[in-house]
């Protein structure tokens, strides 16, 4: 029977939160509910969540889904949403495991053999981008991402500007032009400051802009949009198709939805086909763990407008864990060339390490996202 039996949470290092289900025929599923800076939350979400789950057929996802968003009068926010990924992640680990096939199979089959990957670069000032972005090169990839700025002023300073540029213009200057750098705002600019910058990058022709605005401001990209010719993106912050809806209407160029916040593999796949109408093309956020990119390569072998897959191997966050750890085998999400090959195992297509994550969890984290102050004292975004 796949009948849904029992549901576990464990909070486990850099800052994950990682949900096991298992089927009354002992089938198990694992998904990511991941929040960042408010996973013991989410784990409570889950617990809740697991009250409409237990006991019922794990094979009916879209009925789940269905439920579990809309069966409370409060709905929406990222605390619900990424509860509702998590455990939407490993029901579909558990029909593919059930059928015997790689989730993209269930989803329609593959549309490509390999997706793109790229990884996160850091650097304060020049000479660090360009040994971080060197190192990233020589690992295999053909495209990064770096932070534009790290505090932002509101009117931003001259100095703060140029500062921008330079880090850029490095970061061009090593990938030279047959490799991508993606350059993210991080929701530290307000849009008059962001229209100052998006020109003054044009000459190093960025993959993308991301999040140029706080995504409260959603209302505001379109303004930057006209402003530059430069792609722009945005969604990580977005947890549903009705959220996604004005800034595609907006003019954006690539959509950002993590399958850890935005309802996971069924609702992903929605934000996909609506994008597809928009010309928008699909890159998924993902600083997460395994399970949260695996899930994300199973949406993008079988979706036609999937641009390049965020990875998150050795990103400054992984303190404690590494994103390959909790795998048994780490071939399937090893990249060559750029690239990681679809992958053919059922489900998810990872085997991952229970033991392992059990005694993380026994460990457990207590991850923050960093409070940032101006000089006068006031809170700045980070």
């Amino acid at each position: 029977m796949t009948t849904i039996a029992r549901i576990e949470t464990f909070l486990v290092a850099p800052r994950w939160l990682f949900v096991r289900v298992e089927t009354a025929d002992g089938i198990v599923g694992w998904g990511e509910a991941t929040c960042e800076g408010r996973s013991e939350t989410v784990r409570t979400a889950v617990e809740q969540l697991s009250e409409l789950l237990i006991g019922r057929d794990a094979l009916r996802i879209e009925d789940h889904w269905q439920v579990m968003t809309k069966g409370s009068f409060y709905r929406g926010g990222p605390i619900l949403a990424s509860a509702v990924s998590g455990l939407d992640q490993a029901l579909w680990d558990i029909a593919g495991k059930h059928y015997g096939a790689p989730v993209h199979q269930l989803l329609g089959g593959p549309v490509r053999d390999r997706i793109r990957v790229y990884g996160w670069v850091g650097g304060d000032d020049p000479s660090e981008v360009r040994d971080q972005i060197s190192a990233a090169v020589e690992s295999g990839l053909t495209a990064v991402k770096m932070n534009a700025s790290g505090r932002m002023s509101p009117v931003a300073s001259v100095a703060e500007l140029d500062g921008v540029v330079q880090r850029v213009a490095a970061a061009r200057e090593v990938l030279g032009d047959q490799r991508d750098v993606a350059v993210d705002f991080h929701g530290r600019f307000n849009l008059a400051t962001a229209r100052r910058v998006a020109p003054l990058l044009e000459p190093y022709r960025p993959f993308f802009l991301e999040e140029p605005v706080v995504p409260e401001n959603s209302h505001l990209i379109g303004e930057l949009v006209r402003s530059t010719t430069t792609p722009v993106s945005t969604g990580e912050r977005l947890y549903s198709r009705q959220e996604f809806l004005p800034v595609l209407q907006a003019g954006i160029a690539v959509a950002q939805p993590d399958l850890s916040h935005a309802g996971g593999i069924t609702e992903v796949r929605k934000i996909a086909a609506l994008a597809e109408v928009y010309d928008v093309q699909l890159a998924p956020h993902c600083p997460l763990g395994p399970i949260a990119l695996a899930a994300c390569l199973q949406v993008g072998f079988a979706t036609p407008n999937y641009l390049i897959q965020e990875q998150s191997i050795g990103i400054h966050y992984n303190l404690g864990a590494e994103v390959l750890d909790y795998c048994l085998d780490k071939e399937p999400l090893t990249f060559v060339d750029g690239y990681v090959e679809r992958l053919t195992g059922p489900g998810l297509g990872i085997e991952i390490d229970e033991n392992a994550v059990r005694v993380a969890d026994k460990r457990g984290h207590a991850w923050r996202s960093p409070i940032w102050r101006h000089r006068d004292g006031s809170y700045a975004e980070w």
